[in-house]
């Protein structure tokens, strides 16, 4: 999607896509919902539910980034700086 269009998606199309993209990263990686259970600590019904409802907590969804090899995204989590104005940013520049 094209990230102009962003504010047109709910926190639950964010959810749907991020547990789709999930679930294709454990394929790939030929690893059953069972082995990810058992690599991440994290229970078989929560990674059947995020998988199917994009519902999972914060905790497990950083364990199950540990274990596919993807908990570097989330240092990208947050880091762009909110500018209230054109003056904040030419400030910044200075």
């Amino acid at each position: 999607m094209n990230k102009r269009f962003n504010f047109l998606r709910s926190p639950g199309d964010i959810n749907s896509d991020l547990a789709n993209r999930v679930s294709q990263r454990r394929k790939e990686k030929k690893i059953t919902q069972k082995q990810l259970s058992q690599m991440s600590d994290v229970s078989l019904g929560s990674i059947k539910r995020f998988e199917r409802l994009g519902e999972i907590s914060l905790s497990s969804l950083v364990k199950i980034a540990f274990v596919l090899g993807y908990e570097d995204d989330f240092d990208e989590l947050f880091v762009k700086r909110g500018y209230r104005s054109i003056q904040e940013v030419i400030d910044e520049g200075k």
